[in-house]
């Protein structure tokens, strides 16, 4: 396609000597980026005529978007979820791109004056990374597919197809127009690195990375590395997740005294974990990212994880805090005062919304200790984030508001003025139509009032900014869900579709918005024209909403008691998840749960809002008192406290496990190795991701997928045959980890 990317007229470019011939620019190779991390993976140079808009970009691009939406959403459902992300895509576009560059024709085309190639030559890095980009942008499943799932499954009041679209495609594309308002303060300034984003620039670096430096040889090249890694990630992961699984959850403390359930709640992987050992890469890295999260940001996780994880926990339980006794020491599910299960539809009315008189009757809802204790400390997290923004980075935010684009920037900021910048009127436009949208499709088909939409993106686009900067730093991103719960949970209590859609447009616009920001960071790293990074982030975007609605439709309709264990594989882990929290912030009403009303137990985790507000000030102004205590800079309270707001549905052992291999990697790989570690760390990451992915899908489609005779008339899977391995119950030989203090397990 046209190179219409680059503006010819105003700059004179020499790709050859790396320099601005008019002068503009000087790209000095000494000038680099004052953060190591960016030094050691992103490189000071760029050529502006490489091509990036080309169609084998297009035609890749939208291919792996599409398939990549249905995979995910297709496991998202499942018990063991995969996610397949960018390397996946970057490996196996790579050849397929370099096939495209030999077999298309040259032939330039005019069509009223519009020139073009199919083929304008070798396939480029910014071609790759734009195929990635589109494809990552939408990893993770739309969030309001949820929704859906919900009214069909639980609350038998589905919509239309086109309402629930509308509602996927405006909870996406809203936090997309966001992301524009903040390239100024989360984009161009060089310590804002995102850690997340030099992984994938190391990958595709490593994957481009053809010439051979000095200081490269007698050294394995980087392409090499990645696919050996990945080959042997690949090999290994059959054996936890097809023919050994006890791998993944080695609880040997436990296997002590399998019969004692305070040691099998302690130490049983569906407990607290203590000493349990997952020798499976889809649990050491899922949630802690050990090999990108910076170490200071994994000691903050550790200290908040083993004090709510190891001592707060441990002391509600077996002190008996709010009858914690009758029910398991971790779950998310709900539980009535007997400790039996809770049946939502015994206090609801025929419209799916909450009867007082049936829920007095029918006794207050309860929740296990670790669940109530994770939401106040969600509620410490969320004040401990604005305060903490506030005094740290409170000034220099006002600098920047005030200052002009022609401040002092690093070299890449540099390099990027090269390429137009997105007209701000383009953002705006967008966010006045998904608005608009937003608003129609919620008074149209009933899911909350006009004024709570305007309320949820009021609390989205109040925290975006604070969240991005705690994310661009640590990698860690707290969420904004129990703010938005809380709030439409008082003001609209009862109303548990209402809820959730607020959580969604409150939380989930924030979300898209800041990961938007951080593929255009990474667009930014890799000199992507920004104006071709936007369309391609909206096309694919749209394109991923239509397939993860159109994926998640389809199972429902086809899988039979899909979202119960009775429906496995199709147990809808996450879901299951989302529904509790409707119904705690819903249909109950956090009046209900956490206030003073119809037996509510759990008031005081309301004191978290409180204590996460007073807890950064003494760490702030001791900083400052003493610069030279060098631990006080990286007290991180608000990546402190996030540390346990994933679980549940994550496990605790996922933690432990994830932060040993981060202090190997990101502290004593990094100080004793740093040459080793500078060159293959972000790869090393990447490709046992890679591998595990690949692994997975084969397993399932060559496998799991297929149904045999079963020898007495019937079909059934084709599964790996039992033994101590694999055995035909809990895999960590631990069954009381998930019972009650009585050893019962609640039916």
């Amino acid at each position: 396609m046209e190179k219409d990317e680059v503006n010819y007229q105003k700059y004179d470019y020499d790709s050859e000597k790396n320099v601005d011939v008019q002068g503009r620019l000087e790209l000095n190779e000494e000038d680099d980026s004052p953060i190591e991390e960016v030094r050691v993976t992103v490189p000071n140079t760029d050529d502006p005529l490489m091509p990036c808009n080309t169609f084998r970009m297009w035609f890749l691009g939208l291919i792996f978007t599409a398939i990549i939406s249905f995979v995910n959403q297709f496991f998202y459902l499942r018990q063991t979820q995969i996610s397949i992300g960018y390397s996946v895509v970057a490996l196996i576009s790579l050849p397929l791109g370099h096939f495209l560059a030999r077999v298309l024709p040259t032939h330039e085309y005019n069509i009223f004056g519009w020139k073009f190639t199919l083929n304008p030559g070798p396939f480029s890095l910014k071609e790759h990374v734009l195929i990635g980009t589109m494809t990552a942008c939408n990893t993770g499943t739309a969030y309001a597919v949820d929704i859906v799932i919900l009214q069909k499954v639980w609350y038998h009041s589905e919509k239309p197809f086109i309402a629930g679209l509308l509602l996927v495609l405006t909870t996406q594309i809203t936090g997309f127009a966001l992301a524009g308002a903040l390239r100024k303060m989360l984009i161009r300034p060089a310590h804002m690195i995102w850690p997340s984003t030099l992984v994938t620039a190391s990958l595709f670096r490593s994957l481009h990375h053809s010439v051979e430096r000095e200081e490269d040889r007698g050294r394995m090249s980087r392409m090499r590395y990645f696919l050996l890694v990945t080959l042997g990630s690949f090999i290994y992961y059959w054996f936890p997740g097809f023919i050994f699984p006890t791998l993944g959850v080695l609880s040997w403390i436990c296997w002590i005294d399998p019969k004692n359930v305070v040691l099998s709640q302690l130490t049983g992987s569906n407990g607290l974990g203590i000493g349990t050992i997952a020798l499976d890469w889809s649990a050491i890295g899922y949630y802690v990212q050990p090999l990108v999260t910076p170490w200071f940001a994994q000691v903050n996780i550790l200290v908040g994880f083993i004090l709510v994880a190891w001592i707060m926990v441990p002391w509600a339980y077996y002190t008996n805090l709010w009858d914690s006794k009758l029910y398991p020491i971790l779950s998310a599910e709900l539980f009535r005062g007997d400790g039996s299960y809770f049946n939502l539809s015994m206090i609801l009315d025929e419209q799916s919304v909450l009867d007082p008189v049936k829920y007095v009757e029918y006794g207050p809802m309860r929740m296990d200790s670790f669940f109530a204790l994770t939401y106040g400390v969600g509620f410490a997290g969320l004040t401990a984030t604005i305060v903490h923004v506030a005094l740290y980075h409170g000034p220099e935010l006002v600098q920047r508001w005030r200052s002009s684009r022609q401040e002092n920037e690093d070299i890449h900021s540099r390099l990027m003025r090269v390429y137009p910048e997105v007209p701000n009127w383009w953002y705006l436009s967008l966010f006045v139509i998904s608005v608009g949208l937003s608003l129609v499709t919620c008074i149209v088909w009933e899911y909350m009032p006009w004024w709570a939409v305007l309320m949820a993106l009021a609390i989205a686009m109040f925290f975006v900014l604070p969240v991005g900067i705690v994310q661009a730093v640590t990698n860690q991103q707290p969420g904004l869900n129990i703010i938005t719960e809380y709030v439409i949970g008082y003001i609209l209590p009862g109303h548990a579709i209402a809820n959730v859609t607020f959580k969604t447009y409150g939380y989930i616009v924030n979300i898209q918005a800041l990961t938007f920001t951080a593929d255009l960071k990474l667009g930014h790293y890799m000199k992507i024209p920004p104006r071709i990074m936007f369309m391609a982030q909206i096309i694919s975007t749209v394109i991923a909403c239509i397939i993860n609605l159109a994926t998640a439709t389809w199972l429902l309709s086809t899988q039979k008691d899909i979202c119960t264990q009775a429906g496995y594989p199709f147990t809808c882990r996450s879901t299951n998840t989302f529904y509790s929290a409707s119904i705690i912030w819903g249909a109950v009403g956090p009046a209900r749960v956490f206030g003073h009303q119809d037996g509510a137990l759990y008031s005081t985790v309301q004191w978290g809002f409180l204590v996460g507000a007073i807890l950064p000030v003494p760490f702030w102004y001791f900083s400052r008192r003493f610069p030279d205590v060098m631990w006080l800079k990286y007290v991180h309270w608000p990546v402190l406290l996030a540390a346990t707001s994933l679980m549940p549905p994550a496990l605790p052992y996922f933690y432990t496990n994830g932060l040993f291999m981060g202090f190997i990697f990101m502290c004593l790989l990094r100080r004793y190795r740093y040459n080793w570690w500078s060159r293959y760390n972000y790869l090393t990451s990447a490709a046992l991701d890679s591998g595990v992915a690949i692994a997975g899908l084969v397993i399932f489609f060559a496998l799991q997928s297929y149904t045999i005779d079963d020898g007495e008339g019937g079909r059934k899977k084709i599964a790996m045959p039992f033994w101590w391995g694999n055995p035909d119950g809990p895999l960590d030989h631990c069954p009381l980890g998930s019972a009650n203090y009585y050893g019962v397990s609640v039916e």
